[in-house]
């Protein structure tokens, strides 16, 4: 980790997060001089990674929180997560929509925020199983509401049973997803690696997920550092199957490397440890 007295605090926890999972825990002093910041400086960075859940403080330091793979978080929760880097993602996924073209957008916070950027991209057809997603495109469409926008997209919204990220799945979500074709797939993702591919905890949302992917021209994974590594109760695609993994400039060196051999298209965002712009 790069010494620097004027990391940004989200900074500074995403690459004590980085080192507690790769290195399976740390030390306070062991922060407190790669950092160069104060003892209690490290201490409110570890309760604040502690209160979102993602470490769990020990005496002296932190180890990282081992979660089932069943688990999935709701999205109040997974929303305060990770925000500047969702969006340098959401902002950097936009580009890569053309106007006039037909997208499906998955469930999750990050997606939900590209959504927002995708309104200023004049007729697209987007097809989402997010209710949340789709929440953002029919405010846009009402006239005098606040943000209203004259050429928002048109909104397809599938049916389906809700899950604790606000995604619709099942049967019906299924059903009205096999029989459309996308330019490009927006999907986020619970967890990315090379063993497992793209995961999920939900088995339903793995099925719903599966049947976007097999309908869309493109695949385009929208997911910060942290999901890259983890690995929920069921796979529904492979690496080989996305085009681009847009992510935030937290994914350590090593992984970049090990995404480039597996993924025709990385694109990280953001800016890196010492607070320089990056994207490549």
């Amino acid at each position: 980790m790069s010494e620097n007295q004027n990391l940004l605090a989200e900074q500074r926890r995403a690459l004590i997060l980085d080192e507690v999972r790769r290195r399976g825990g740390v030390r306070v002093n062991e922060l407190t001089r790669r950092l160069s910041v104060s003892d209690m400086t490290v201490r409110r960075d570890l309760d604040a990674l502690a209160r979102q859940g993602v470490i769990e403080k020990v005496h002296g330091g932190a180890v990282p929180v081992v979660e089932a793979s069943t688990h999935e978080p709701g999205f109040e929760a997974k929303s305060t997560l990770e925000l500047t880097a969702k969006e340098d993602i959401a902002r950097a996924a936009a580009a890569m929509a053309v106007p006039g073209s037909a997208i499906a957008l998955s469930g999750g916070t990050t997606t939900y925020a590209l959504a927002q950027h995708l309104l200023d991209v004049p007729d697209l057809t987007v097809v989402t199983n997010s209710v949340r997603v789709a929440d953002v495109f029919h405010a846009a469409q009402r006239p005098g509401s606040p943000g209203a926008r004259p050429g928002a997209a048109t909104v397809v919204l599938t049916g389906g049973v809700r899950t604790p990220s606000d995604s619709l799945v099942g049967p019906v979500a299924d059903q009205a997803i096999v029989s459309l074709h996308f330019d490009v797939l927006f999907l986020g993702v619970h967890g990315i690696s090379v063993e497992a591919g793209l995961s999920t905890p939900n088995l339903a949302e793995a099925e719903t997920n599966r049947r976007f992917v097999q309908s869309a021209r493109r695949v385009v994974v929208v997911a910060d550092h942290t999901k890259w590594g983890t690995v929920g109760l069921s796979s529904f695609a492979t690496l080989e199957q996305v085009s681009t993994f847009v992510t935030d400039a937290g994914l350590s060196e090593k992984s970049r490397e090990e995404i480039e051999e597996h993924l025709p298209g990385l694109v990280v965002v953001g800016r890196d440890a010492g607070g320089g712009p990056v994207q490549g």
